[in-house]
């Protein structure tokens, strides 16, 4: 790769994972119920305004009881269409969309602060013609409902698996399934250019990683994966899968329309032998999920932009059918524990609590683990110093720390860096299992670990 390429790549990247202040942190969840233990709704609430910094709450229904336990809360809810009422918010000659609205929005909102609408889950990968032909006009309906009623700000949406998408490797040859493309997406587009709502997708990483490309899906140092017609060099598939949406998105002309993310999300527990499940891997997924969607930089192909995002999910749900991983995707146990830290629990200074200080309060630092094989440590340095956005200025050739010249001195560096600034939890100094958290100051002569 030519130089002055790699070296704008390089500022891409820094520039793409730099993240927000915790001001601004905005973050959505998935609150489904099937499970036997979880608290009720007017407790879940209550938590979540109290005691995290989640704003945004995506329900899998329009069940009144969680809708009124949101009351006075000021989360944003989005609730859902079910999708056998389909058929009928589509007809133009009947009263069911008013109707809905009457029943699941009007008794409850302003005082429940309902902002959206999902119209049905996942309707294509149904394969239901019916349901398919008309999702559109029932979107359509509803939004004149809602519109109707005076709630113009209550937004109507539908989410949407990856299946959508035909081709999606490298992200620049994004399109639509063929026969839907122009029939079903396009309509669906200029329906949410003309009422300014976002097009809704679900990307899941986790079911499209293997044993190679585990990193890539967890935000961990990687090759990357290179896109020849744009020169760009991916390294984490969340982001290219949402290039690939954009890129379908552009081919038919509505590259403008906004992305949302109505479900993404990693488990922690799997069944025994599953590579890539587990407290510390659910934890690197989704606390560089969260930095990522709340920096502001977008992605490659969309430069500037915040993404609207809702984790999979509040809770760990003990019913759900399946392997073992379906019942450990929550960001929380029913007792309203976290299953690992975020830092999505406020604190008394309303500031995400750290992870808990080694020693009792003591400073820590990231170092290299010293066996570390010379392109483990390059590889971190690589990471750290490009995508994971630590400042690197110190090992250059003439700053403080560029002396001792060795891969481990500077791959030390670089990895502290990139904690301190990340937010110094655990899992930030993991590293593909490279990296480990001391209380013995790596700092000498002229040259400064931050901490």
């Amino acid at each position: 790769m030519p130089a002055g390429v790699g070296r704008f790549l390089f500022l891409l990247l820094t520039w793409l994972f730099r993240f927000s202040s915790v001001a601004s942190l905005s973050i959505g969840v998935n609150y489904g119920a099937n499970a036997d233990n979880l608290p009720p709704p007017a407790q879940v609430a209550a938590f979540l305004k109290q005691s995290t910094f989640i704003d945004r709450v995506k329900l899998f229904d329009a069940n009144p009881d969680m809708i009124r336990a949101f009351a006075g809360t000021g989360i944003e809810l989005m609730i859902t269409v079910a999708n056998v009422d389909i058929p009928a918010l589509a007809s133009r000659n009947s009263s069911a969309a008013s109707d809905w609205v009457a029943a699941h929005v009007a008794p409850f909102y302003p005082a429940t602060n309902i902002s959206l609408v999902a119209v049905g889950n996942e309707i294509m990968a149904t394969s239901d013609r019916n349901l398919i032909a008309r999702l559109v006009p029932a979107m359509r309906s509803l939004s004149a409902a809602l519109a109707a009623s005076g709630f113009h700000q209550i937004r109507v949406s539908t989410p949407h698996s990856l299946g959508i998408l035909s081709a999606s490797e490298p992200p620049s040859v994004g399109r639509f399934r063929r026969g839907y493309d122009r029939s079903i997406f396009a309509p669906m587009l200029d329906f949410h250019r003309r009422t300014r709502t976002p097009f809704m997708v679900n990307p899941y990483p986790y079911f499209g990683y293997t044993a190679r490309t585990l990193n890539y899906a967890l935000f961990r140092p990687n090759e990357g994966v290179f896109d020849p017609a744009t020169g760009i060099n991916y390294t984490n598939m969340f982001v290219a899968q949402l290039d690939a949406v954009h890129a379908a998105m552009q081919r038919l002309g509505y590259g403008d329309v906004e992305i949302a993310v109505g479900e993404t999300g990693w488990p922690s527990a799997g069944d025994a032998g599953q590579i890539g499940v587990s407290a510390d891997d659910a934890a690197s997924f989704n606390g560089n999920l969260i930095r990522l969607v709340n920096s502001g930089k977008g992605t490659p192909m969309m430069p500037g932009r915040r993404f609207e995002t809702y984790v999979f999910s509040l809770f760990n749900e003990n019913l759900k059918p399946g392997p073992t991983a379906e019942r450990h995707f929550g960001l929380f146990n029913a007792d309203l524990t976290p299953t690992f830290d975020v830092g999505l629990l406020r604190g008394g200074d309303q500031t995400p609590a750290p992870a808990p200080a080694l020693g009792g309060g003591a400073r820590r630092w990231c170092v290299a683990i010293a066996d570390t094989g010379e392109a483990a440590l390059q590889a971190n340095i690589d990471y750290a110093c490009g995508s994971g956005g630590a400042d690197c200025k110190a090992i250059q050739e003439g700053g403080e720390c560029f002396y001792p010249n060795t891969l481990l001195a500077h791959a030390s560096y670089s990895m502290n860096s990139y904690y301190q600034a990340a937010g110094r939890h655990d899992f930030n100094c993991d590293f593909g299992h490279t990296g480990t958290v001391t209380t013995s100051d790596p700092s000498h002569g002229s040259c400064n670990y931050p901490s």
